[in-house]
């Protein structure tokens, strides 16, 4: 079964270790998740963290095998509520890792609603400190196909190598 190598996937999906890392470095920052072009309320709640291990068979026969940590966020508008911290949304975790076993490598999904419309599924980006907060933005995680990726990742490769600057112009056309 072939695993997942979370360390070399996009950084704009990062691990679950990466954001804890971030907000540890600014604890008292307010933690403001973006998705849809807007900021989560400031009455949002952590309603959920999940931890699987998942394995599969892609659409090309190839057996597949991660983990992955899911955080479901619930956007909305309590009193007067203000953005949690970092350092609150770290506790939080921190609490869910004493009774379930939490991989910091593990690819981070986010579940994400309004308690109306469905659950979207995002994927974070970097953490940025902005206007006074440190800012996620969700992007869509959207369906791919892993054999047709691994094979543009190993085109792209090729091509590095044999068309670089540094290339030869052996297999250049």
């Amino acid at each position: 079964m072939i695993a997942i190598d979370n360390s070399q996937s996009d950084k704009t999906d990062i691990s679950l270790g990466e954001l804890l890392g971030r907000a540890a470095e600014t604890p008292d920052l307010p933690l403001v998740f973006l998705y849809d072009g807007r900021p989560v309320k400031p009455g949002y709640h952590v309603t959920e963290v999940k931890a699987g291990q998942f394995s599969a068979l892609d659409c090309g026969g190839n057996p597949e095998a991660w983990s992955e940590i899911f955080v479901q966020l619930w956007d909305i508008e309590e009193g007067d509520r203000t953005h949690m911290t970092a350092g609150k949304f770290s506790a939080i975790v921190r609490k869910v890792s004493e009774h379930l076993r939490l991989d910091g490598s593990a690819k981070l999904t986010f579940e994400v609603s309004d308690g109306v419309r469905p659950i979207q599924l995002f994927s974070a980006n970097h953490p940025v400190s902005k206007n006074g907060a440190l800012e996620v933005a969700l992007t869509p995680r959207p369906a791919s196909c892993k054999p047709r990726d691994r094979w543009l990742i190993g085109s792209a490769s090729v091509e590095k190598r044999c068309c670089g600057p540094t290339a030869t112009g052996a297999c250049c056309t």
